[in-house]
């Protein structure tokens, strides 16, 4: 019996990152946005870079609170269709090379999304990370919390649950 030689690092990092880039620019709104995600293994860290456009009271300055919303909600749905693609990925059913926004696996759909602003979020880049609490065939529930400057203070932090699609086969 011949066993297959493991694939190079390089590799397989590179064939993950183009998935991921592929998930992400797939969500137009995260482009605008300017959100992106930093992934090391299967943990990711969604980064929103600062931009004045992002700016919804300019006298303190604070960052919109729907940008804030926004940010942790796309951090939540690309956790939760990373972990699916990942899967997917890792098992052979979809080969990550010949990945495209119009090929992905589809997204799932938010049933409800509760928003805790903890402080304001300040004229800098943010970050965010999500924890799937429950993931089912048809429904999973995720906490996302996210900070400036430092991890252990949060400027906000959400729970949401949401409608997985439907896996073929």
């Amino acid at each position: 019996m011949s066993r297959r030689a493991p694939e190079p690092v390089h590799l397989v990092k590179g064939r993950r990152d183009k998935a991921l880039g592929a998930l992400v620019r797939s969500i137009p709104y995260a482009r605008y946005l300017g959100v992106d995600f930093d992934r090391r293994g299967d943990e990711l860290t969604a980064v929103l870079s600062y931009d004045d456009k992002l700016i919804g009271n300019p006298l303190l300055p604070a960052i919109h609170g729907g940008v804030t919303a926004a940010f942790l909600e796309i951090t939540a749905a690309v956790e939760l269709s990373w972990a699916q693609l990942w899967d997917e990925i890792e098992s052979g059913r979809i080969d990550a090379d010949n990945l495209t926004p119009e090929t992905l696996p589809r997204m799932p759909k938010t049933i409800d999304f509760t928003v805790d602003y903890l402080r304001s979020g300040l004229p800098r880049d943010a970050y965010a990370r999500a924890r799937i609490n429950r993931v089912g065939r048809r429904y999973a529930s995720v906490h996302v919390e996210a900070w400036q400057d430092n991890r252990s203070r949060l400027y906000a932090q959400a729970t949401g649950h949401f409608l997985m699609p439907l896996r073929d086969g």
